[in-house]
């Protein structure tokens, strides 16, 4: 009997090949990108579970008082001495800080203490406690994790960087690295480098939390985003237990007027936290995991619709096959077996097409997402399941209506009339299946527009700044290095196409700022929010673009004491007019650097537009200037680097030239942004184009049952774009109905994303009308193309007898 119906099931699916391939070929494709983005969420899942402790491992994250009815965001950054209060007073506690830095010049040395070679370490640079590596399980390959970072000139390297360094790994234990041409460390470890599904994939050279050469400050009140803390709670404290202890702590040492918090954060939500962020700079949120699921369901979910339309068009056909079935002997539940049957073979082509399809597109697909996703976790059971499934389920869902509604059929009435034909349930159904797919294929392009426009925003939007033709090189920051600034400034001069040079730690916008309370106008207590903290020197107003709307800039004395401020820190003040904050005192850190108020330059964006104008103190101290700021004039901008790149490699013989361009730098701002807008470009595409097949394969199958509608009403004088007209009003009004549903679906989900961003564009109509006409006229031409082949048939063709 098995036999029979799978021989049965074969010869209908060759009978039918048009339009059996258009329904494997949509399933597939549905099914291939929802395993992708299985996939894709499996990966993002993975992060950071491979650690033995990981149930027992948080981050310490800090928590300003925020302003009423908005809490703060929390930050990554706690203060520097932080972990060795908690090593003294929590004793239970396992913990360690780590503190991550870019931007380190590297040098390799021989034997007699010559450079050998010579490395830029942008990011990875590490200072961690040897308790760091009980409380992550990272794999050793030489050296001893409890003794190799106890002095504090010893230094470990990932394999990787042991290997860029040395050649051969196995070499590099030992051997002698300075840093910035001035400290000298041995290496005395080499772990294995971290894998691709950890936020702490970035570390390449690692060395003690106690050596000072690179701490900045060891105050409680300042924070650095890169200063984190982490630790391994005993088996026996609770999280709740554990959040009233650090509570106690902070109470002690935190000064008088502090107002953030401290609390744990479990190391399973670091990697969703992009508030705080990570190491690994690829935070993703729980809202954008769930949105993918969404958009899994919904691109599977036209995939099966395509299936089912089909499914039951053809159906209509089969009547008299049913009726014949049904007079030779067959019940209800043969007939039943028979078309589930049919409707799983084709669901299991699908499947293996899909899986093929998926081994060619993933590696491109993870290389265009910078996603290090292999093709070997198919084989993992979750993406088993997620097959059989989906295997399960489409084949139900497919073979259900055939099954139920035609082994009903009356045997005789079925082979005197086609009772499906006078039937509207069917239409009905397919009509609605129809509206389904263009309501997901319009809400996903209607989005994906809105998405598009918003990314344009970001990346056109006016920063208060000039950040247009302008390169910053990174400087050393050493004593000797701070002599030579006023002879590189004047040797830059001499450089045709340098119009504007300025020493400074960092742009106007960066998402690495430093936060610092201060006391204003001789007050006793701290201002009760914090400031961002720019040092410049007196030509970063002019270099940058930046637009003075009271005062002067900095003075060129390096010893004297002063600030400029921007409009949102005379807001946050509580004045009226930026010249009422000029000559009030500002104090920092209790004394340490004082000064008068000088100048205010119009509000800029000291970060990404995702987050509000924050108030921003600018001052001078040249031990903190980190880089250089050089504005090119636009004429032949790469003669001018290379230029640049001569001088800087006389005067910094052993460090590593390198610039980037700002406006390049504040792209890099919205790198999540801009995968998420590609996601989307590419789903949309996916989702237009598997509403089409369905809608090629329906029309298909409309011209073939109105074939001799057609040719009556050409004899009777009808013209092809009246033919034409008559395919497609149906449609037409289909797709109308789903606009109208999909619209205000797209606009909810799309407001919403936008308002984790401060600044915004407002949603425009016309982008709707631009989505729902771009639909309609692929569906148009997806519905005539078959419509003028109907039309174009010899009416003789058409209306001759069987």
């Amino acid at each position: 009997m098995f036999r029979n119906y799978f021989k049965t099931a074969f010869r209908n699916l060759r009978a039918n090949k048009a339009y059996s391939t258009i329904m494997v070929a949509g399933l597939a494709v549905g099914i291939a990108v929802c395993l992708i983005i299985f996939l894709f969420i499996g990966y993002e899942e993975s992060f950071d579970n491979f650690h033995h402790n990981g149930p027992r491992i948080y981050r310490v994250l800090t928590v300003g008082p925020g302003t009423p009815g908005k809490p703060a965001d929390p930050l990554a950054g706690v203060p520097f001495p932080l972990p060795t209060a908690m090593e003294n007073d929590l004793k239970e506690w396992t913990t360690s800080g780590l503190y991550m830095q870019g931007n380190i010049q590297a040098m390799v040395l021989n034997k007699a203490g010559q450079p050998v070679k010579k490395f830029k370490v942008e990011t990875g640079f590490v200072q961690v406690e040897p308790s760091f590596f009980s409380i992550f399980d990272f794999p050793w390959l030489a050296g001893d994790p409890a003794k190799s970072l106890a002095a504090d000139d010893h230094i470990v390297l990932t394999r990787s960087t042991a290997e860029l360094y040395f050649g051969d790994w196995r070499q590099a234990m030992g051997q002698t690295i300075k840093l910035q041409d001035q400290y000298l460390f041995k290496v005395a470890g080499i772990i294995a480098d971290p894998p691709g599904n950890s936020d702490f994939q970035q570390m390449k050279m690692i060395i003690p939390y106690a050596a000072q050469h690179f701490e900045q400050n060891h105050d409680w009140w300042s924070l650095d985003s890169d200063h984190e803390c982490f630790v391994l709670l005993p088996s026996h404290v609770l999280p709740s237990t554990a959040d009233k202890q650090l509570a106690q702590l902070a109470r002690k040492y935190q000064p008088a007027g502090d107002k953030n918090k401290l609390v744990l954060e479990p190391l399973s939500d670091i990697h969703f936290n992009d508030k705080a962020g990570n190491y690994s700079g690829k935070a993703i949120t729980w809202d954008r995991i769930h949105s993918l699921w969404l958009l899994a369901g919904f691109i599977l979910l036209i995939a099966c619709v395509n299936f089912v339309n089909i499914s039951t068009a053809q159906a209509v056909n089969r009547a008299k096959e049913v009726g014949v079935r049904k007079v030779l002997g067959s019940n209800r539940g043969q007939l039943r077996a028979q078309f589930m049957l049919e409707a799983f073979l084709l669901v299991m082509l699908s499947v293996i097409l899909a899986l093929v399809l998926t081994s060619f597109v993933l590696t491109p697909v993870c290389r265009m997402l910078d996603m290090p996703v292999s093709y070997a976790l198919v084989r993992q059971w979750p993406v088993v399941y997620f097959l059989l499934a989906t295997t399960c389920g489409v084949t139900l869902l497919a073979g259900f209506y055939p099954a139920l509604v035609l082994s009903r059929f009356n045997p005789i009435s079925a082979l005197k009339t086609k009772l499906a034909e006078r039937s509207t349930s069917g239409v009905n159904l397919r009509r609605g299946l129809v509206v389904l797919q263009f309501v997901i294929a319009q809400a996903l392009i209607i989005g994906t527009l809105l998405v598009l426009r918003q990314m344009n925003y970001f990346t056109h939007a006016s920063m208060g700044f000039d950040r247009h033709a302008l390169v910053t090189v990174p400087i050393p920051q050493d004593s000797v290095s701070l002599t030579r600034m006023a002879y590189v400034r004047d040797q830059l001069f001499k450089i045709r196409g340098v119009e504007k040079v300025s020493f400074n730690d960092n742009d106007p916008a960066t998402m690495d700022n430093w936060w610092t309370p201060f006391k204003f106008d001789h007050a006793a207590e701290n201002v009760r929010f914090g400031s961002i903290q720019r040092w410049v020197d007196e030509n970063y107003l002019s270099t940058y673009g930046l637009t003075l709307v009271a005062g002067r800039s900095l003075t060129s004395n390096d010893s004297i004491h002063e600030f400029v401020v921007n409009e949102s820190m005379v807001k946050r003040l509580g004045l009226s007019h930026p010249q009422d904050i000029l000559n009030r005192q500002v104090d920092l850190w209790d004394g340490a650097y004082v000064g008068p108020i000088v100048g205010v330059v119009k509000d800029f964006h000291a970060s990404s537009l995702k987050d509000s104008m924050a108030p921003v103190l600018m001052l001078k101290w040249k031990p903190r200037f980190s880089e250089a700021a050089i504005r090119l004039n636009g004429n032949d901008m790469t003669g001018t680097i290379k230029a640049v790149e001569k001088l800087w490699n006389v005067v910094y013989p052993d460090f590593v030239f390198e610039y980037a361009f700002v406006d390049e730098k504040i792209a890099n701002f919205y790198k999540d942004e801009a995968r998420l807008s590609l996601f989307y470009r590419v789903f949309a595409s996916i989702a237009i184009f598997l509403s089409c097949l369905g809608l090629y394969g329906l029309a298909s199958f409309m011209a073939a049952q109105r074939i001799k509608e057609v040719g009556i009403r050409k004899v009777l004088g009808a013209s092809v774009a009246n033919i034409v007209f008559l395919f497609s009003r149906e449609f037409v009004w289909l797709i109308v109905i789903a606009f109208v549903i999909a619209a205000p679906i797209a606009w909810y989900f799309v407001d919403d994303w936008a308002q984790q961003y401060v600044f915004r564009l407002p949603i425009s109509g016309w982008v709707f009308v631009a989505g729902g006409l771009g639909a309609l006229l692929i569906a148009l031409g997806t519905v005539s193309f078959q419509a003028v082949r109907a039309a174009c048939v010899n009416p003789v063709e058409n209306l001759r007898s069987e």
